[in-house]
């Protein structure tokens, strides 16, 4: 069925990512990844804490200034890594932000960093940059959007009130600190925003295949209770008139037990039919489902569309070359890149997937982890009259792993079945 076809491409994508929940799929199509977001992290980190440590221990005789501070400084840290921990697009982001005990620290932080600003040097300014990003993962949008404006107003307003006679006072590292401040706040914002609007699209994709499964099911259903519903009562019919007719006329008997045979042999062509119509793949559903799964397994690719219709044969036999061929890529091959085209000439139709990073062992391991499905789906080529090739291949020099079917666009044969499918 259409729909098992759907839940298989599921599953082998959540084999391919070693079952990883969608909170990683939504980390990967933010385009921050967890060890660029661990790196932007700590980077600021090092900034908010440079400029006040380096304030400290310049006066290293100030033993009270100094425990003092050390301590802010490590409860700023030990707080910031806490709440910026989790990445801003994953659910447990969303929900360490939405909890108390972060606005609570938010609001120490923020009062903590004011206060050393005021009564200590213009170094302790420059927290506010973590402040500020913290303030964009934490708060929702609207209420953080005006929080940054504040902080990026706090800096100035402290130092024209308080540190305006301090000497070394650079205006311009002010100027550039408040952009950071503001700057860093709203793209805090704005990845936070895009993690929520990626999972609310991961949701609604859910519901949209949980949907498409139902439907198929509803499907299925009102083809079989049509297909079954009147012939099955027919024979339930004309068994009760045969066990009637048994002793009072055997040859009417004979002849109503052979139309319930006949029947019964037709419903069980109509029966087949419509269960093989719902287990072939469909190439449009295939294509989409390979670019999720090169996607999900890092793979960069280049997947051609396939103008026009095609027969249903034909349809099938490049809906299974096209889902061998991915699952071999993933599973047997270091590929960094696939390429999926399809050709098609004057009474023939191919297409062609090509991958790199295919060395000699890889294209062992290749051929032999898809030697199953190669001859099933081999079978189904030579029973159209098309011809199969995969292995190894060198393009310009670099070794690469092909598979290729062509088909005549008139098929004389219908599509054998799969070995699993025979049974």
């Amino acid at each position: 069925m259409r729909a098992r076809d759907e839940n298989s491409w599921r599953a082998k994508k959540n084999t391919c990512q070693g079952g990883v929940e969608t909170s990683d799929e939504v980390m990967r199509e933010s385009g921050v990844t967890i060890p660029l977001w661990r790196l932007y992290q700590h980077f600021w980190l090092l900034v908010c804490l440079f400029f006040p440590l380096a304030s400290l221990v310049r006066k290293p005789d100030a033993w009270l200034r100094l425990a003092v501070g050390s301590t802010a400084l490590l409860f700023f840290a030990i707080s910031y890594t806490w709440i910026m921990w989790p990445h801003p697009a994953s659910q447990g982001a969303r929900t360490r932000g939405l909890s108390r005990l972060s606005v609570l620290l938010l609001v120490a932080l923020c009062l903590q960093v004011t206060m050393f600003s005021l009564l200590d040097d213009p170094a302790w300014l420059w927290p506010f940059l973590g402040v500020s990003a913290m303030v964009g993962v934490v708060l929702p949008m609207r209420r953080a959007g005006m929080v940054v404006v504040l902080l990026t107003l706090l800096p100035l307003l402290i130092t024209i009130f308080i540190h305006r006679g301090v000497a070394g006072i650079d205006w311009w590292w002010l100027i550039a600190l408040m952009l950071l401040v503001r700057g860093l706040g709203l793209d805090m914002i704005g990845v936070s925003r895009m993690g929520s609007a990626i999972r609310e699209l991961h949701t609604a994709r859910q519901a949209l295949a949980r949907l498409k499964v139902e439907e198929e099911r509803q499907r299925l259903a009102r083809d079989l209770h049509d297909l079954l519903g009147q012939t099955l009562s027919v024979i339930t019919l004309k068994s009760e008139l045969a066990r009637g007719l048994i002793t009072e006329d055997p040859a009417r008997c004979a002849q109503e037990l052979a139309e319930i045979e006949q029947v019964g042999r037709t419903t069980l062509r109509e029966v087949r039919k419509t269960v093989a119509g719902y287990r072939q793949p469909r190439l449009a559903s295939e294509l989409d489902g390979a670019r999720q799964l090169l996607e999900a397994a890092g793979i960069e690719s280049s997947i051609e569309e396939l103008a026009g219709e095609l027969p249903q044969p034909l349809d099938a036999v490049l809906a299974w070359t096209v889902r061998e061929g991915v699952t071999n890529v993933i599973r047997h091959s270091r590929a960094r890149h696939c390429l999926l085209r399809f050709e098609r000439d004057q009474g023939e139709i191919g297409v062609e997937m090509l991958n790199d990073r295919s060395g000699t062992e890889d294209a062992e391991m290749q051929c032999i982890g898809q030697r199953s499905g190669l001859l099933g789906l081999r079978e189904r080529v030579s029973g159209l009259g098309g011809t199969m090739e995969a292995g190894p291949l060198l393009l310009g020099g670099e070794p690469h792993f092909r598979l290729r079917v062509e088909l005549p666009m008139q098929p004389q044969v219908e599509v054998t079945a799969m070995p699993e499918e025979r049974s």
